[in-house]
């Protein structure tokens, strides 16, 4: 009897978060030592989130359809949809309040003592004119694409979520007729998927292309005058990340270091790239393998994408008193929670793109015309160091909210989410 064949353990540089991680340390070192071939690499980094971008609508909506068609229990779509969005809002509410708490107790631009007068306008000037506080209202008219291919051609994650969801009901509902296209769809989202394994082969070139960028055009040397603001805010969303979610893992039954080195790859890649959406398929597809449910997944992630911007909030509500501080504005108390209030529906919708954080906090800002909108300008140069933290805690606070609502769910015990992620 022959004995089984162990398969060869892979060197360590064949994995990819060690690839990944190579190429970042070679692109600090481009941008610190020859900044304008670091700032030419800049066309690497867009090249590959264009490419893995193309395909997250197809992705998205694949599995979605697919989930929802196959439940057998409809009120499920529901449910899950309830207790994600009682979830998303709960969170990324606290993390607003928490960088309000640390925005007074830290007081990150105290002792700048800039004059409005001084400061560019014009550098803030095409940010204001895209800032826009939604209503209610137009948020929700928002989801509704114009048509179903516009969904698509815009690459609107929430409004592909919202197509779908009606086409996976729709299939449900025809029962045995629909299952065809079930089929066809499974058999998609198997080669979609296939075609995200081969472009994350590209991440290291990618990873390198916009890590060289970012220390070559804006320089290690921009973080010193900033360097509170900026130690405040990556301390604040580490703290976060360990103490908030880590005890939200614990009450879920499992360890939030263990979901980290779960997820290394993704977190690599969105530090070094400066967002969080080609990070979609891959954080999917691993939650799946966790033991959620391809629907539940297809759910919570994207929807999460838009409300779940735990990062973002952070960075809103501490941002917004930096600037204040330093342009030696008062705010009350009344002023504050009126920040706090608008930015729990302008940082909807701010995660994933780059610089959507910081539109979203111009437009928080007009609301208190006390506070210099110009005054953004003090942090426009730092804007890229700042969205490496963003958008990674916006993708680990999606990870954690789909292994709990999972959990919710029964999808998964604590046996075997710590089992899973022991492997």
């Amino acid at each position: 009897m022959q004995s089984a064949r162990t398969v060869p353990k892979k060197p360590f540089y064949a994995h990819l978060w060690v690839q990944v991680l190579i190429a970042i340390v070679f692109a600090v070192a481009l941008g610190y030592f020859s900044p304008a071939r670091a700032i030419a690499m800049k066309p690497l980094g867009d090249a590959f989130i264009r490419l893995i971008t193309m395909i997250i609508s197809l992705i998205i909506f694949c599995t979605v359809v697919s989930g929802i068609a196959s439940m057998q229990d409809i009120r499920k779509v529901g449910r899950v949809g309830g207790m994600a969005l009682l979830y998303f809002e709960l969170v990324s509410t606290l993390a607003l309040f928490i960088g309000l708490v640390v925005g007074n107790l830290v007081h990150p631009g105290s002792g700048f003592n800039v004059s409005p007068a001084n400061l560019d306008a014009k550098a803030v000037a095409d940010f204001a004119g895209q800032a826009k506080a939604q209503s209610v209202t137009e948020f929700l008219l928002h989801i509704i694409p114009t048509t179903v291919v516009d969904a698509f051609a815009k690459g609107d994650i929430l409004q592909v979520v919202f197509v779908a969801i009606l086409f996976g009901l729709a299939l449900s509902a025809l029962g045995d007729r629909g299952k065809p296209v079930v089929t066809l769809l499974d058999s998609l989202a198997e080669v979609v998927f296939g075609i995200v394994n081969i472009l994350m082969r590209l991440a290291p070139i990618g990873a390198f292309g916009a890590m060289a960028f970012t220390v070559g055009k804006y320089g290690v040397a921009s973080l010193g005058p900033l360097a509170r603001l900026i130690g405040t805010f990556y301390l604040t969303s580490i703290l976060f990340v360990l103490l908030v979610l880590g005890l939200v893992g614990v009450l879920a039954g499992f360890s939030i270091v263990k979901f980290l080195a779960y997820i290394k790859e993704e977190i690599l890649l969105v530090l070094a790239i400066s967002s969080s959406e080609p990070a979609i398929p891959t954080l999917m597809e691993k939650l799946e393998k966790l033991g959620c449910s391809k629907a539940l997944v297809g759910l919570v992630v994207p929807a999460g994408y838009t409300f779940n911007t735990d990062g973002t909030s952070i960075y809103m509500t501490l941002a917004a008193l930096f600037v204040a501080q330093a342009t030696n504005t008062h705010l009350s108390l009344g002023q504050q929670l009126t920040i706090f209030a608008v930015a729990t529906l302008t940082s909807k919708g701010a995660s994933g793109v780059q610089g959507a954080a910081f539109i979203a906090l111009v437009a928080t800002l007009n609301v208190i015309p006390t506070i210099p909108v110009a005054g953004m300008a003090l942090i426009l140069g730092i804007d890229r160091f700042m969205s490496m933290f963003r958008a990674l805690v916006n993708m680990i606070g999606n990870g954690v909210a789909t292994l709990v609502v999972a959990r919710w769910e029964g999808e998964l015990t604590r046996d075997n989410l710590k089992e899973n992620l022991a492997k």
